[in-house]
């Protein structure tokens, strides 16, 4: 086991999205960060980027609702560090919708793995190796669907993502001891690919989700990228157990 001076960042999901601009902006901060995905295309593409801006990126190629896939993953990228400074479990998605009467069993799996079982299976490889870490910690997504259950047809995203809100706080207590913190951000509505279906047939409505936020406008993956910077930072470094909502005041209604 090499000893790899800086810090490690571990980032699922990390080929587009929010989940890139997270790991661009962790490199920002100084982190080797390694992203996951599962387009290993994108992924040697995105890593060119970054290294191009001089951070120090690569990528591991992994679906993270394999048990086995994402063990040995992790653990391959914690042997090759020797710690893991912070994980951000960052891959998910809604998965598609069905109604409870027609949901297949092999649906309501699919997503709860893709949400849920994922969590835990990164989370339980990186233990040992966030235990060498500096300032360690695991930084989950939950979402406003875990308190509303969801819209029809997406009941079981929400199941998922209120059990992401539970293992984040059953992580925390159960990592303390050993100086670890776990916290979860909540995005509300996010101008990414995640909504590209409705911006491209249903423009207007697209348009129109910005009035139901306070804010007035809808999220950029940069604002959630800079409140993981900062959980992830020492600043935070006496914050475990939280969820952050960052959603322009949308949880509220208005």
């Amino acid at each position: 086991m090499s000893k790899i001076e800086g810090k490690i960042a571990v980032v699922t999901g990390a080929t587009g999205g929010i989940g890139f601009e997270v790991a661009k902006r962790l490199g920002e901060d100084g982190y080797t960060v390694v992203l996951n995905g599962i387009e290993d295309d994108a992924g040697a593409e995105r890593v060119k980027e970054l290294t191009a801006q001089g951070i120090k990126a690569e990528y591991y190629g992994f679906d993270v609702t394999n048990e086995e896939a994402v063990t040995s993953n992790i653990t391959k990228i914690g042997e090759k560090y020797g710690k893991i400074d912070v994980l951000v479990n960052n891959a998910g998605g809604l998965g598609g919708r069905s109604r409870f009467e027609e949901m297949t069993t092999d649906f309501y799996r699919f997503v709860m793995a893709l949400n849920l079982d994922s969590v835990f299976f990164a989370s339980r490889a990186a233990i040992p190796f966030l235990k060498k870490g500096e300032n360690p910690s695991i930084i989950n997504y939950t979402s406003n669907a875990g308190w509303t259950a969801g819209g029809p047809g997406a009941g079981i995203y929400g199941t998922s993502k209120a059990g992401v809100h539970a293992i984040t706080r059953a992580l925390a207590k159960d990592l303390a001891e050993y100086g670890i913190r776990a916290n979860a951000v909540s995005p509300g509505t996010i101008d990414t690919p995640f909504h590209a279906q409705i911006k491209a047939t249903k423009p207007e409505v697209f348009a129109s989700w910005a009035n139901n936020i306070m804010l007035g406008r809808l999220g950029q993956p940069e604002d959630v990228a800079g409140v993981i910077s900062f959980l992830a930072s020492k600043d935070a470094s006496f914050i475990t157990a939280e969820t952050i909502q960052i959603g322009g005041g949308q949880a509220l209604g208005i």
